[in-house]
């Protein structure tokens, strides 16, 4: 970390701890429910602003994944002032960023502009966010990029695997299991879109946080301005959450690509959900056995035997819980090798667990990582504000996070193991030539299911 970040977000050195802290934020209501965290800093002229709808993906309809996502596009799409190319153009006269994006659990409409652009600069976004046009012309280009993108995905197996493993440990059932596929899509018209607008973009429900060159009270009188008129509304209400994804047998889907030289697999177990008590803990333990470069999985399959150019361990950290995935890729002949050597590497960690130097390495990396990635500029500290906001954390989250990791031992970090990193019940997704890895990846699974890549969406047969 540069010692100019390090003095910026305020670490307090004590012996050979360094504990990082969140900058000074205020938080206000305004008049029509809005939630607005504001974080001034006055050393770049240049604000940050993050508009966060609650709901995301979660809150789609069963029967058509994609309606937030798209409902999202379409924010700068044109608005009841301008077109699109105009929407475009005052932005670019500006010289303002927009990014939008949707998660599990959220819409995020990013702007960043010159401090000096505040007010003209909230009232594009205002106008996105409030009054978006959702014109039946860019309703159908939108529906169209977005069918087309689906389908494109399935020339690129390392984007669709991520698609058929979550509908494989989900299920139809639960909301991370309902990918967004070009059926979903194709049922989605503009009424849908009016109506989820209407519906969730209301003050209630919305997360704003501005981080930058500002006056609090100024930011706040400019925003009741910008975002006044938006509909106090109803928050959204967070589904009831269904139970963690729990399998009584291992199965295995295999997803026949005849065109490929390579197998894509995900190998997957339950996690845990964004505030779950252990979560410091799993963090240590992930960072050790598959995040970080220099883990176990990648030294093993990249490093050590050169099997693939890359292998992780990824942790879901949404509202409700997820999972803990494995996930490399390999030629086709060495498929069987790739898989049994990720394995054995999963089983090492359960049955050998960390040791003391392994430990204090992954505090080391995490606490030297976690600053640079999150806390150095303006983007990243809305970012952090507006997730704590969202998942119903506080300060502490960021303050206390040192000395949560600090407080995890040795004997805390293997029992961690054995609780999570299981052998029991794998959920297998593997992307490949089935005449050539059919028959070998059999052993893995009790019940196994084949189907082309070219069939629509990425619906899982019942097992």
């Amino acid at each position: 970390m540069t010692a100019r970040a390090a003095l910026l977000w305020g670490w307090a050195v004590s012996g050979a701890v360094a504990q990082v802290k969140l900058p000074p934020a205020e938080s206000v209501t305004l008049g029509n429910g809005m939630r607005l965290i504001m974080a001034p800093r006055k050393e770049i002229p240049m604000v940050t602003f993050r508009v966060l709808v609650r709901g995301g993906g979660e809150s789609d309809p069963v029967d058509k994944p994609g309606l937030s996502d798209l409902s999202g596009e379409l924010l700068q799409r044109g608005t009841a002032r301008a077109d699109a190319a105009s929407f475009a153009q005052q932005l670019d006269s500006l010289g303002a960023s927009l990014a939008i994006a949707t998660n599990a659990q959220a819409t995020t409409v990013r702007l960043e502009f010159l401090a000096k652009d505040t007010s003209p600069a909230l009232g594009l976004l205002a106008d996105a966010v409030g009054s978006p046009a959702f014109t039946e012309a860019e309703v159908k280009k939108a529906l169209t990029e977005a069918i087309d993108a689906v389908k494109a995905s399935k020339d690129e197996p390392r984007e669709a695997i991520q698609s058929y493993s979550a509908a494989l440990m989900f299920g139809p059932k639960h909301p991370y299991g309902r990918p967004v596929d070009e059926r979903s899509l194709g049922k989605i018209s503009r009424d849908d879109i009016v109506g989820f607008h209407q519906r969730y973009y209301v003050g209630r429900n919305i997360i704003a946080v501005a981080a930058g060159d500002f006056e609090p009270a100024a930011m706040r009188k400019q925003v009741e301005a910008a975002f006044g008129k938006i509909p106090a509304g109803e928050a959204y209400q967070w589904l009831e959450s269904p139970p963690p994804p729990k399998h009584d047998k291992a199965r295995l889907l295999l997803v026949d690509k005849p065109d490929s030289t390579q197998t894509y697999f995900s190998i997957m177990m339950p996690g845990i959900r964004r505030g779950h008590p252990d979560r410091a803990g799993l963090w240590l333990v992930n960072t050790l056995f598959g995040e970080r470069f220099t883990s176990m999985l990648n030294d093993a399959l990249r490093v050590n035997s050169g099997l693939t150019y890359g292998a992780r361990s990824a942790m879901q950290l949404d509202r409700l819980t997820g999972a803990i995935t494995i996930s490399s890729f390999t030629k086709n002949e060495t498929t069987v090798q790739a898989l049994d050597m990720a394995l054995a590497v999963l089983r090492r960690l359960r049955e050998k667990g960390i040791d003391p130097a392994m430990l204090a390495s992954s505090k080391k990396y995490v606490k030297g990582t976690f600053p640079i990635q999150n806390l150095e500029t303006d983007g990243q500290v809305a970012a952090i504000l507006g997730d704590l906001e969202l998942f119903g954390l506080n300060r502490g989250e960021i303050d206390d996070l040192f000395s949560r990791l600090d407080a995890v031992t040795v004997e805390k970090a293997n029992a961690l193991i054995k609780a999570y990193y299981t052998d029991a019940n794998l959920q297998f997704c593997l992307i490949g030539k089935a005449a050539a890895i059919q028959k070998e990846v059999a052993k893995y699974a009790p019940a196994m299911k084949v189907i082309s890549i070219t069939g629509e969406g990425f619906a899982v047969p019942e097992f």
